[in-house]
C-alpha cells in the first residue's frame, strides 16, 4: 500500500514523461529513439502485403473518419487510434522488431505508431514525438521489468502464456500518446490508468497457429490512444493501477510481481539504450541459434553432410520454438516458421539472405522446401543448462552438430547479435531498413526516408517523412 502523501508508480511514471514532454530527451536518447522509428518504418513497410494488415486496413476503411494520420503503405489516411491500429499491427506482422531483456517484450511496435499517430494528428514537432515515444518506450520495459522474476529466471507474463508487449505497451502506447498530446502530468497518469484496463494478449498462437498476435501491437497502439483521448475528456484510472491489490502487476503477475523495478532510479538510469535491434525476420529466442549456424555455414560445413543436429537454449524457450515437435519441425507457413527452432537452423546452415536470414526465407514457399525441411527433421531442441543460467538476459544457444564422417562441431552463443554487447553496426541497420523499404519505396526514396528520420532529432518536419511512407 503507498503511504498517504507519497506518489504512487503511475504518478511517477507521469511525472517523467511531463517532465521529459517539457524539457525533452538527452540528445543521446533522442538519436537512440530515432532510429527505433526507422526500425519500425521499416518493419511495416515490408509488412504492408501480409494477411493480418490487409484484414486491419480492410476493417479501418469501414470504419471512416477524420483523416488524421497516415496508415504505412496503403496510401490510407483514418482517424490517429485507427492508424495507430494498422500501424501497430504491420509493426509487429513479421517478427522483426525490437526486444528488451529481461522483460522479454517488444516496446517499439505498440509504442511508435501510437505516438506517431498522435504526433500526426497534432502537427507536433519531430522533436515531441521522440521525446514521447522515448517515454513510452522506457514505461513499457519498465512495466516488463516488475513481472520479471529473478529466482524463476524468466518473465512471469510469459510463464503465465500472456503477451507482455501488448499488455505493457498499451500503457507504454498510453504514455507516449498523452505526452505527445500535451496532457499534463494527472492527464497523462490517467491516461495510463484506463490502458491499463486494455491491454491484452495471449501466446498460444506463437505454439500452435493462428495470426492474431500480429494484431496485439496494434490494438495496443490503438488502445494507448483512445485512453489519452478520454483522459483528455474527463475519464480517470485508479492511482494505485500498478501496484494496487486488484492492479496491473498483481493481477498479471501475482506475488511473482516486482514493483520496485518498475520505478528504481527512474530518470536517472534508463533502459531505453539497451533495447536489442533484431537482425533477423524471426522470433528472437531463435536469434542465437542462427548466429551460431551461420558461423558453422562461414567455417565452409556442409549441409549435405550432416547426419545430426542438437540446438540447446534456455529451458522457457523450448515451449516458444521447439515444442509441439512435430510442428516446429514442418511449419504449416512462413510465419510459423519464424517460431521454429528447428527450420531457422536448417536455413541459416543452407544460407540466407539479408543480414543471414531475410523476409524470402520465411515465405509460405519457403517454409515448405523439402530440402530445408530434410534438413529440420535432424535438429534436435534440448534445454541447456549453461543457457538457463544467461537467459532472459540474453537468448543464448548452443549448437552441435554430427557429420556423416563422425566429425563433430559445437557453436555456444552467450550474446546473441543486435544487443548492447554485439551490437549492428550503421551499416547493418541501414541495410535491414533498405531491404525492408526497398519492397515498397524506391531505392532512392527509401534512402530519403532513412536520412530524414535520422535527422529527427534536428528537424521538426515530421510530415515530409509520413507523406514518403504513406505508399
Amino acid at each position: 500500500m503507498t503511504a498517504p502523501g507519497t506518489p504512487t508508480v503511475v504518478q511517477r511514471l507521469a511525472r517523467l514523461a511531463h517532465d521529459v514532454g517539457r524539457s525533452g530527451l538527452p540528445q543521446h536518447l533522442r538519436e537512440d529513439v530515432a532510429r527505433r522509428v526507422l526500425d519500425v518504418l521499416g518493419n511495416s513497410l515490408a509488412a504492408t502485403g501480409q494477411p493480418a494488415a490487409r484484414s486491419v486496413t480492410a476493417v479501418v476503411r469501414g470504419w471512416g473518419g477524420p483523416p488524421d494520420a497516415t496508415a504505412i503503405g496503403s496510401g490510407l489516411r483514418a482517424p490517429a487510434a485507427a492508424a495507430a491500429l494498422v500501424n501497430g499491427t504491420l509493426a509487429h506482422s513479421l517478427d522483426f522488431d525490437d526486444t528488451h531483456l529481461p522483460s522479454v517484450l517488444h516496446p517499439s511496435s505498440p509504442v511508435v505508431p501510437a505516438a506517431l499517430a498522435v504526433a500526426e494528428a497534432n502537427r507536433a514537432p519531430a522533436t515531441t514525438l521522440l521525446d514521447g515515444a522515448g517515454v513510452g518506450i522506457e514505461t513499457a520495459v519498465r512495466l516488463g521489468m516488475g513481472g520479471y522474476d529473478r529466482e524463476l529466471g524468466n518473465s512471469v507474463f510469459f510463464e503465465r502464456g500472456q503477451h507482455a508487449t501488448s499488455i505493457c505497451g498499451a500503457v507504454g502506447a498510453a504514455v507516449a500518446a498523452a505526452t505527445v498530446g500535451g496532457l499534463d502530468t494527472d492527464g497523462i497518469a490517467h491516461a495510463a490508468g484506463i490502458a491499463a484496463s486494455m491491454g491484452a494478449g495471449l501466446l498460444e498462437a506463437n505454439r500452435t497457429g493462428g495470426t492474431v498476435k500480429r494484431v496485439h501491437c496494434g490494438w495496443a497502439a490503438h488502445a494507448g490512444v483512445v485512453a489519452a483521448d478520454l483522459a483528455r475528456h474527463g475519464l480517470t484510472g485508479p492511482p494505485t493501477v500498478v501496484e494496487g491489490r486488484f492492479g496491473f502487476l498483481h493481477a498479471f503477475c501475482g506475488e511473482q510481481a516486482d514493483v520496485e523495478a518498475v520505478v528504481a532510479d527512474l530518470g536517472g538510469h534508463w533502459e531505453l539504450p539497451r533495447i536489442f535491434f533484431k537482425p533477423y525476420p524471426c522470433n528472437h529466442f531463435t536469434h542465437a541459434g542462427v548466429d551460431a549456424a551461420l558461423q558453422l555455414r562461414r567455417r565452409g560445413l556442409d549441409p549435405a553432410e550432416i547426419e545430426e543436429i542438437e540446438l540447446g537454449v534456455p529451458t522457457p524457450v523450448l515451449r516458444t520454438i521447439a515444442q509441439p515437435t512435430e510442428d516446429k519441425a514442418r511449419p504449416e507457413s512462413g510465419y510459423h516458421a519464424a517460431f521454429s527452432g528447428p527450420y531457422t537452423v536448417a536455413a541459416a546452415l543452407i544460407g540466407g539472405g539479408g543480414l543471414g536470414l531475410g523476409h524470402d526465407d520465411f515465405t509460405d514457399e519457403a517454409a515448405a522446401d523439402e530440402t530445408r525441411l530434410a534438413l529440420a527433421a535432424k535438429v534436435r531442441c534440448v534445454a541447456d543448462a549453461r543457457c538457463d543460467t544467461i537467459f532472459p538476459h540474453q537468448f543464448p544457444a548452443v549448437l552441435r552438430v554430427l557429420l556423416r564422417d563422425g566429425t563433430r562441431h559445437e557453436v555456444r552463443v552467450d550474446v546473441n547479435r543486435g544487443g548492447p554487447g554485439n551490437p549492428l553496426s550503421a551499416d547493418e541497420h541501414a541495410t535491414k531498413f533498405r531491404l525492408n523499404a526497398e519492397r515498397v519505396l524506391g531505392g532512392d526514396v527509401a534512402a530519403g526516408v532513412a536520412k530524414a528520420v535520422l535527422d529527427l532529432p534536428h528537424r521538426d518536419d515530421l510530415a515530409s517523412v509520413m507523406e514518403l511512407v504513406a505508399g
